[in-house]
């Protein structure tokens, strides 16, 4: 990960990270085998500089956070969930232009 803003999440830590955070957080939920998810992550580490203070973005490995995924009913990846007040505002799937996660961001501040 390019960008420091970018929070690594886990069992552990989503919890306070995520769901207790007064910022909304953007999570994309990924795998280091998943070529599409590499392909965001570029913009990703962009949008964690430029929307610093508006939303966080967290990183959700699949592989290894697996209750996760399936609690929040991710069955492909990348699936991007933005938490807002510990609640689910919204979700998109896919590699999406930084123009998309703009707009998706955006709507639901």
């Amino acid at each position: 990960m390019a960008s420091d803003k970018i929070v690594t999440i886990s069992n552990d830590n989503f919890q306070s990270e995520v769901l207790g955070s007064s910022t909304p957080v953007l999570v994309d939920f990924w795998a280091e085998w998943c070529g599409p998810c590499r392909m965001v992550a570029p913009t990703l580490d962009q949008l964690a500089d430029e929307m610093s203070g508006k939303v966080r973005i967290a990183k959700l490995n699949v592989d290894l956070n697996q209750d996760i995924a399936f609690q929040y009913q991710v069955s492909s990846i990348p699936t991007f969930i933005l938490f807002k007040d510990g609640q689910v505002a919204d979700r998109m799937m896919g590699a999406v232009p930084k123009s998309a996660f703009q707009s998706f961001i955006n709507r639901n501040l």
